[in-house]
């Protein structure tokens, strides 16, 4: 038995040795008829060499012909599975009829292996689609192979069911049990390496485990109850048969001896099956299975005891037997029996055979249930499911179409009533929305300036300015407004983000600076406070980037502060604009008690500035390259004798050919004024 055992086991190793690098060997290669032609090749030669290497185990040679074409058809290719079990099926054959290597088993061995391949194909296409199955499938294909190998020897045989038993009886447990386990091992090595290995005993309940797979569990489970009731029925059946027909076997054996004994005396043999002997007063046996023989004078008195007693169960030679003792002749004992090993043999010849035949129409349910339900239910459930994906990632628009039964139908048309209702409600609420946004860009755009002239200063200040938001409200500002007596504040900013949010943080911002400008507080004092204002209930975590430039307009001194903004463009009368690279110091709300770096420029008449926010340089185009800031010198320097009510629009312009049908994806806003001429007071 250890000796078998390690032998059987040395093969698997082998058969999965070959595989694992097979598969390391052609998992990145193209599927060519000669890379699946030389599989079929190799696992056939594997198949002959398991004929011809079987393991000795009693009288019987034991072997894992089947798993070659079982490994290639599932692992790899179902044509290789298909050549490989031909290959070592007809071998198998040849050399039963004509060599005399295991001829008793040669047709059922031979079709055992042919179908293999067939059956490896037909699991690989049809109920694994490609995919390699798991390790509890693999273990239940080897096995269910070898059983039905079994099987074929019983059908084969029913003229020697005794001979057949012997064979099946000992070649069984072994070859089921090392054909699941090489298929089990080699699933289980094969996933690990490819990344696809799932613990089959995590996640036994619960949500992640999918309809299929509980079906399929309680599926095996009543199905196994059933048959293994209806097995264990008829087994019990089976061995009251056997005990009756024994027991009048032995009535019938006892009377039979007894009326040849009249006749023919001590000349008597035992005919047939016939289990009796005849024993004298001294123990001495004078005819029958062990005639001659002698028993101890223990055995004697037991034999005694029975006599003319019911039958009983008794070991009185090799082993234990169901017995009877009469009297016979003069001082003699008749002891009529029939060892268990007879009398239930058929019994158990019948219960392999039932239980063979029990697994493989349970498997051939399981396997038939399993699939029709995956085709006619699971395959459904996936469509729909498919379509819910698409449906809840955005596409309205998808429609499930699965009206193969009543119920998938009636499903159907619910979802799709569902969306089309979904889809009238998103209808209205965005209309909602769009005019509440309409609404909130009439508000947002009503607080910037839009009266770019100051009456009283007509004469020495040119402005202008424009806002696009990215979205129908947006983050960025601009301003202007008296700061004091003579004195002109111009103010642009950005807001961290867009949308709604935006459009809130910069109402807010736009008030706070307006309101500590207003009290005549110098740049850097109004960037101070303003930090601190927004800082406070700030949990959206946001924040803005300022310039300010507070201009007087009677010496031209402008004082200013930059709060993480871009860098203003400056041109000096006669001159071109120019990137002016002022102190920053962090945008507003980034941090409290934040002290920005104020600086002075001195504008004479005919000097402009123009300030902006970075979707200028920052749009893209349809090859994500950025407009930059030297095109936009370039762009503004090309008009730059021109007034800002013509520059801006021109830079707009050029920014949206250069933007071309890429989305604009930031706010973009200007501000850009000239000094004219100084007030005097």
């Amino acid at each position: 038995m250890i000796l078998m055992l390690m032998k059987m086991s040395g093969i698997t190793a082998l058969y999965v040795a070959l595989t694992v690098f097979l598969w390391k060997l052609l998992k990145d290669r193209r599927q060519t008829f000669v890379i699946k032609l030389s599989l079929g090749l190799i696992y056939g030669m594997c198949s002959v060499l398991s004929t011809h290497c079987a393991v000795d185990y009693g009288d019987m040679l034991l072997n894992l012909r089947d798993v070659a074409p079982l490994a290639a058809g599932l692992f790899f290719y179902p044509a290789s599975g298909i050549i490989a079990g031909l290959i070592g099926g007809i071998e198998r054959y040849i050399a039963g009829t004509y060599f005399g290597v295991g001829s008793y088993t040669r047709i059922a061995c031979s079709v055992s292996t042919c179908l293999a391949g067939f059956v490896a194909w037909l699991m690989h296409s049809k109920v694994f689609e490609g995919k390699k199955p798991s390790p509890v499938y693999a273990l239940f294909m080897g096995a269910v192979m070898e059983v039905f190998h079994m099987y074929v020897v019983f059908i084969t045989h029913r003229d020697d069911m005794r001979m057949a038993f012997h064979v099946v009886s000992l070649c069984a447990g072994p070859m089921i049990v090392f054909a699941g386990i090489s298929l089990s091992l080699m699933s289980i090595i094969l996933q690990i390496r490819s990344g696809e290995w799932n613990n089959p005993f995590k996640d036994m309940t619960g949500e992640k485990v999918s309809v299929s797979q509980r079906f399929q569990r309680w599926l095996f489970l009543i199905t196994t109850i059933v048959i293994a009731g209806n097995f264990a029925f008829s087994y019990i059946i089976q061995t009251q048969s056997a005990s009756q027909n024994g027991r009048n076997s032995i009535i019938e054996t006892s009377q039979s001896v007894k009326s040849r004994y009249l006749e023919v005396s001590k000349r008597l043999t035992a005919e047939g099956n016939e289990f009796f002997e005849i024993i004298d007063a001294d123990g001495d046996i004078i005819a029958g299975k062990h005639k001659e023989g002698k028993l101890s004078e223990d055995v004697l008195n037991a034999l005694l005891e029975k006599k003319d007693a019911e039958l009983f169960e008794g070991q009185f030679f090799e082993e234990v037997s169901l017995n009877k003792v009469d009297g016979i002749g003069v001082d003699m004992l008749l002891l009529t029996y029939i060892p268990y090993s007879e009398l239930y043999w058929y019994r158990n010849a019948q219960a392999y055979e039932a239980a063979l035949a029990d697994i493989l129409l349970f498997t051939v349910i399981y396997v038939l249930i399993a699939f029709l339900v995956k085709q006619i239910v699971i395959s459904n459930i996936d469509l729909i499911n498919a379509s819910l994906d698409k449906i809840t990632n955005g596409d309205l628009d998808e429609v499930v179409q699965v009206r193969n039964s009543s119920e998938f139908a009636s499903l159907s048309d619910d979802i799709n009533q569902t969306v089309e209702t979904l889809k009238g409600y998103i209808a209205a609420a965005e209309k909602r929305i769009e005019q509440e946004l309409i609404f909130a860009r009439t508000i947002q755009e009503s607080s910037l300036p839009r009266n770019f002239q100051f009456a009283t200063l007509k004469d020495n200040i040119e402005i202008f300015a424009s806002m696009k938001a990215a979205k129908e409200v947006g983050g960025d500002f601009y301003d202007f407004f008296f700061a004091g007596p003579g004195k002109l504040a111009f103010v642009i900013a950005d807001v961290s983000g867009k949308g709604i949010p935006a459009a809130l943080f910069m109402m807010r911002s736009k008030t706070a600076i307006r309101s500590f400008a207003e009290l005549g507080k110098s740049p850097a004092e109004i960037i101070f406070k303003t930090n601190n204002t927004l800082c406070d209930g700030n949990d959206a975590e946001m924040f803005v980037t300022v310039w300010i430039g507070i201009l007087d307009v009677a010496t031209g001194v402008m004082k200013c502060a930059n709060a993480g903004h871009e860098y203003p463009l400056i041109k000096h009368a006669g001159g071109d604009y120019e990137l002016f690279k002022d102190k920053h110091s962090l945008a507003l709300a980034a941090m409290e008690n934040l002290q920005a770096r104020e600086y002075e420029i001195t504008l004479v008449p005919g000097d402009k500035i123009f300030v902006y926010t970075d979707g200028i340089p920052e749009a893209i185009n349809e090859n994500i390259v950025q407009y930059g800031t030297d095109r936009l010198l370039a762009t503004i320097n090309s008009v730059k004798d021109k007034p800002f009510t013509e520059v801006l629009p021109a830079i707009s312009q050029d920014i949206a050919n250069f933007r071309g049908k890429a989305e604009q994806f930031d706010d973009i806003t200007m501000l850009g004024f000239e000094l004219k001429s100084l007030r005097n007071h």
